[in-house]
């Protein structure tokens, strides 16, 4: 199953995305089930009705991440196999933000791909663009090579590996400057807004461990959610390709920062209110 966009097709800060988020940061912790009452309660402590949160779950199920189960009378949800790979995935890319040094290679795919499948040409590019790939030319893409493994992923579940050239490299040449080059292979500002908007919506977030365990967990959900999209699309390109005073290196600083200050915190309010399921 492809799940490059798993973590981009809910909008972060929306019910299904805050949802999305506890399931990925708690249920595996839980032993992959969770009762409906904990789930509506850790999403009640960020000021969801409990209707609202029933029809976010209902369309995790749609997308084959949640499994409808009760153990012992107790009605509640389970993890799928697909959630778990897609979960998973996730926390290579939320929790160990990556950045090229200026010697790592790069891994550029070429492809070309009939008339007859462009249904599949352009799920490609969707899922390319979607782990941070850079649009060279049509049909020559441009990625870390830390993505590499992504990318024959992308192939291989498309059916496309018979249609594409991988090749590793550690130098490009180009003219002009390497930030010209980047912002015209990635859309830079795109990129610089996602982390501005996080830095703007978790600057106030205290990272002194003066918060309750109630709000430690509120903070932690709101600012992963936030920040879960943004190491897809990002790619972590080298300083040399960025401009000058780049956010992507505040906000990394600040999501880490959150994370080291109430994720324990966060972690035993969520655990002590499966008490309630």
């Amino acid at each position: 199953m492809l799940t490059s966009l798993d973590d981009l097709d809910a909008r972060p800060g929306s019910t299904t995305s805050l949802v999305r988020t506890i399931v990925g940061l708690y249920l595996r912790e839980l032993g992959g089930w969770i009762s409906s009452a904990h789930l509506v309660a850790l999403m009640n402590s960020l000021g969801t009705t409990p209707q609202v949160t029933r029809t976010a779950i209902s369309r995790l199920k749609k997308k084959g991440i949640l499994d409808q189960q009760s153990r012992k009378e107790t009605p509640g949800f389970a993890l799928t196999a697909t959630g778990e790979q897609i979960l998973a995935r996730g926390d290579r890319r939320i929790f160990e933000p990556r950045s090229m040094g200026s010697t790592d290679s790069w891994c550029l795919l070429s492809y070309s791909i009939p008339e007859a499948e462009r249904e599949r040409r352009h799920q490609l590019r969707k899922h390319l663009q979607g782990i941070g790939g850079g649009l060279i030319t049509p049909g020559l893409w441009i990625f870390p090579d830390y993505l590499r493994a992504e990318v024959w992923e992308i192939l291989r579940v498309l059916g496309l590996e018979d249609h594409a050239t991988i090749i590793v490299s550690n130098l490009l040449e180009f003219t002009g400057t390497a930030q010209e080059t980047a912002s015209a292979w990635w859309d830079l500002g795109a990129l610089a807004e996602l982390h501005d908007a996080f830095l703007e919506q978790n600057q106030a977030v205290t990272t002194e461990g003066q918060a309750s365990a109630e709000e430690s967990f509120a903070a932690y959900v709101r600012a992963i959610d936030s920040w879960r999209t943004i190491p897809y699309v990002d790619p972590g390109l080298p300083d040399s390709f960025l401009p000058k005073d780049w956010p992507g290196h505040r906000s990394a600083e600040l999501f880490l920062s959150i994370q080291a200050s109430h994720a324990v915190a966060a972690h035993s309010f969520a655990a002590s209110l499966n008490a309630v399921g």
